[in-house]
């Protein structure tokens, strides 16, 4: 191995199966770093429960070509199947025994983390004992939700934040979000923006983009989840539809709240109407949105989107909302329509809007196929982290972030109050 090839420890939770984005920007950043040179050891949770897989996808990880992928299942978390609190405690000191064990098959270079907590706190852990330098990437509900809902978690937080090597996040909005929940210094934030792959996401026709078919096709992909908006949707359907719309709505990924969508589809007397066709894995996504005419993502807040990037690389018209995350790559009447969220009125009186205008279709969808297509490769996102694990390797870690959390805290120590110890599939 070169002198500026590394060996990558990159921890990471929810790997494929799951229906999420960032499976998708853990998958094209490892296969990029293998194409590189580097030596990637990918360690990845998995739900193995009935319950977890249901949510999740069922098993562990599947192999990435070039890469050592282990995965671990979240035992800690599983606790809740048997009327416990889940133990994040318990998953971070597996996955840093993972860590420590390959570390002492070939010692790594660095460790990268995606989520802050629990699988930052591991890499922070990790890097404390071996002495490596760390990145933590803030990519989504950690950065939402993570160190807001009880104390234990503010703390690790707040570890994580000021004393990881390097902090990655996807949009300056995020970062300012993080910044409002915890204080943490917009300086300490690299912005490393999504990405995706216009050679696999590409128009179904691209003489016709804005096009609709005989029967209108909305599609919604991604994970099936409340706080994506699927709910909104399911009503702005229904309101679509008493306007005397013949349109049909595909809601393509599995999630927590996938068998409530389904049960509204009867509540709502959108039988018919509405396609779930559940799990599509990666290599097949670019079908699901050859199959839409327009697509709509009522999300509450975004990371990085890599479902938006994907849609746009697919030349289609795309309704969605006007949060965080979202407004760093879309701008309401320039490449989209953009909507206040958790508002099934003014969803259902976007997507008519886009019906009944075929230059605005044409117009939105074509901007933003050619903004994506202007957007940074996945090879020059990748050079972006190389560059921060450049720097940071050979360092040592800062590890007085162990003043602010105890690494041998336990879970029968942390605050029970926390809405994620009942619920870990929400985190």
């Amino acid at each position: 191995m070169s002198r500026n090839q590394l060996r990558v420890c990159f921890i990471t939770r929810r790997f494929f199966p799951a229906i999420s984005g960032m499976s998708v920007y853990a998958l094209n950043l490892v296969r990029e770093l293998v194409s590189c040179g580097h030596d990637v050891t990918l360690v990845s949770q998995y739900r193995g429960d009935a319950a977890g897989c249901s949510v999740y996808g069922d098993g562990p990880p599947p192999e990435v070509v070039g890469a050592t992928v282990v995965g671990r299942e979240s035992l800690g978390e599983q606790r809740v199947n048997d009327g416990l609190l889940a133990s994040f405690e318990q998953d971070v000191e597996d996955m840093v025994a993972v860590v420590e064990r390959e570390h002492r098959k070939r010692p790594f270079d660095l460790i990268h983390a995606q989520h802050g907590y629990p699988c930052g706190l591991a890499a922070l852990e990790a890097s404390r004992r071996l002495g490596l330098p760390n990145v933590v990437s803030i990519q989504g509900g950690d950065g939402h939700q993570m160190g807001t809902c009880c104390t234990t978690h503010k703390q690790a937080m707040l570890a994580v934040l000021g004393h990881s090597g390097a902090l990655l996040v996807g949009s300056r909005s995020f970062a300012e979000e993080v910044h409002g929940h915890h204080g943490t210094g917009l300086e300490r934030f690299t912005l490393v923006p999504g990405a995706t792959d216009p050679r696999r996401f590409h128009p179904r026709d691209e003489s016709a983009i804005g096009a609709l078919s005989a029967k209108p096709v909305l599609l919604y992909h991604g994970r099936v989840d409340a706080r994506k908006g699927v709910r909104e949707l399911m009503h702005a359907m229904r309101l679509l539809v008493d306007q005397g719309r013949d349109l049909k709505l595909i809601v393509s990924g599995i999630g927590p709240d996938e068998e409530a969508v389904r049960e509204s589809v009867g509540e709502l007397g959108l039988g018919g109407r509405v396609e779930m066709p559940g799990y599509s894995d990666y290599e097949h996504t670019p079908r699901v949105y050859r199959r839409g005419d327009l697509f709509v993502f009522p999300t509450y807040s975004e990371g990085v989107s890599n479902t938006l990037l994907e849609a746009m690389a697919s030349g289609l018209p795309i309704v969605s909302t006007r949060v965080v995350g979202v407004v760093d790559c879309l701008e309401d009447g320039r490449d989209a329509l953009l909507v206040p969220p958790r508002d099934a009125h003014a969803l259902a009186g976007a997507i008519g809007r886009m019906l009944d205008d075929p230059a605005l279709r044409e117009r939105l969808a074509r901007t933003a196929l050619s903004e994506v297509r202007q957007l940074d490769s996945w090879q020059a996102v990748g050079r972006r982290i190389q560059d921060v694990y450049a720097r940071l390797a050979g360092t040592a870690p800062d590890t007085r972030w162990t003043g602010l959390y105890d690494p041998a805290t336990t879970h029968e120590q942390a605050d029970p109050s926390c809405r994620f110890r009942r619920a870990p599939h929400l985190l």
